[in-house]
């Protein structure tokens, strides 16, 4: 990297737009007489959530839209900050709204997702009252992760990964206007490998370009190609992965080592997301997920315990969340597997967008009304309880595919039992083969 370049921020902060003219991307959000340019046009401001992937511009729409409307900024990372930290803006916010005159201030939030139901408790008052305008940035879909009373005082705005007409937009901006790139001879002679790498994330993007020009720092041209590019990344993957395929790869070795009922890699790889300041909510939907798809019957706790551990991620945070992530962790790694449930219900998918709506037989059917009787529904259906051993015999699949055997119980200490009592029950299709 040369001297000037060390001087100066990495080259995403130095190309960050401060208008929306200059801002790329997200045309049905921006765009002319779309519904965030309006809200900036009118003054009217209202709080609300952004979400999209990484890099799309949910950071810089804030500052835009705040310097936009001369009003002042208030930032925090959900990170780092607390209910303390929450508490002091708002202070601050009051008593600039005194001498203002300007809009309530806003509060812009970046990953709102990782705030635990407390935190999220307290900026409900501010927001109601008017005392802050929130802008809160999440990678995350804020049904799950945002508690319903703050969602409902929100809008949501969706931003989406920019295309390849955006990307480069960005590209020739930088080389153009950046201070440092505009006195490069950098020469474009193929874009694939940026833009396949970048992912529409135009942080990435950027970082690449950087990379890629203060690398050659000796060379005059800078020709930018393929191979180039795809050698330098090799080369810098510590650098460039942080947010990129690596992630797949450590959430992708966790799981497998789950799966293979290895506790010692699990928890390694375990440990590598936690260092590399990776989301304890994603890890925790992970774990609950490995426990329905993997684990499944075999240990039917397992489940019971991830979503427990989902919630006391969720209230404790971290650096105590990395307790009850690591006792799920081993504790599913540690039990039998079973995918029964799961390949289950893919071969009831599978048969159902094969076969289409088939009739539900009428014996099963519901009947509220004197006419749905006389058609015969329920006529015919046998009310299990008043049988031996709670169970009758009747065909409950519609005729076209009945016998069908969707879910086959596997070789585990607790579905023996439950492959026993439908051997018992449904002889024909259970039995030994």
């Amino acid at each position: 990297m040369s001297a000037a370049s060390q001087m100066l921020p990495p080259l995403p902060e130095r190309m960050r737009p401060s208008t929306l003219d200059q801002y790329v991307g997200q045309k049905h959000l921006v765009g002319p007489g779309c519904v965030l340019r309006k809200m900036i046009e009118s003054g009217n401001l209202s709080s609300f959530i952004l979400w999209g992937p990484p890099g799309v511009g949910k950071t810089t729409l804030a500052h835009i839209i705040a310097q936009s409307l001369d009003r002042e900024f208030f930032t925090l990372s959900a990170v780092t900050a607390g209910v303390k930290d929450v508490r002091e803006v708002f202070d601050k916010a009051k008593g600039s709204s005194l001498f203002g005159g300007k809009g309530a201030p806003i509060l812009f939030i970046d990953e709102i997702h990782r705030f635990n139901k407390a935190q999220q408790d307290a900026l409900l008052s501010a927001v109601e009252n008017g005392t802050i305008v929130l802008i809160g940035a999440t990678t995350e879909n804020p049904s799950f992760e945002v508690i319903t009373p703050l969602l409902s005082r929100c809008q949501v705005f969706v931003l989406k990964s920019l295309d390849v007409e955006d990307l480069k937009a960005l590209l020739d901006r930088a080389l153009k206007e950046d201070v440092i790139l505009k006195h490069r001879n950098v020469e474009l002679k193929e874009t694939e490998a940026l833009m396949r790498l970048s992912g529409g994330d135009a942080r990435r993007l950027l970082n690449l370009l950087e990379m890629v020009v203060d690398s050659r720092a000796g060379d005059s041209p800078i020709v930018i190609d393929n191979d180039t590019v795809c050698s330098i990344v090799q080369e810098n993957s510590a650098r460039y992965d942080k947010d990129g395929e690596m992630h797949y790869d450590i959430i992708s070795a966790f799981i497998k080592s789950i799966r293979g009922s290895d506790p010692n890699a699990a928890l390694y790889y375990l440990a590598r997301m936690i260092e590399g300041g990776e989301d304890p909510l994603f890890i925790a939907r992970r774990l609950c997920l490995s426990a329905s798809e993997d684990v499944g019957l075999a240990n039917p706790n397992a489940l019971l315990l991830a979503n427990a551990c989902f919630e006391v991620v969720s209230k404790i945070g971290m650096p105590e969340g990395r307790i009850p992530l690591a006792e799920t962790t081993v504790y599913l790694a540690s039990s039998p597997k079973s995918n029964a449930s799961y390949m289950g219900i893919e071969k009831a998918l599978a048969l159902v967008r094969e076969t289409g709506d088939l009739s539900v037989p009428l014996p099963i059917r519901n009947a509220p009304t004197k006419l749905m009787e006389e058609l015969g529904y329920s006529d015919g259906y046998k009310y299990a309880h008043d049988y031996p051993g709670h169970f009758a015999d009747m065909e409950f699949l519609p005729e076209k595919i009945k016998g069908t055997v969707l879910y086959e119980p596997q070789d585990n200490r607790h579905e023996a039992p439950l492959k026993a009592y439908l051997e018992a029950c449904w002889p024909k299709y259970y039995g030994k083969k």
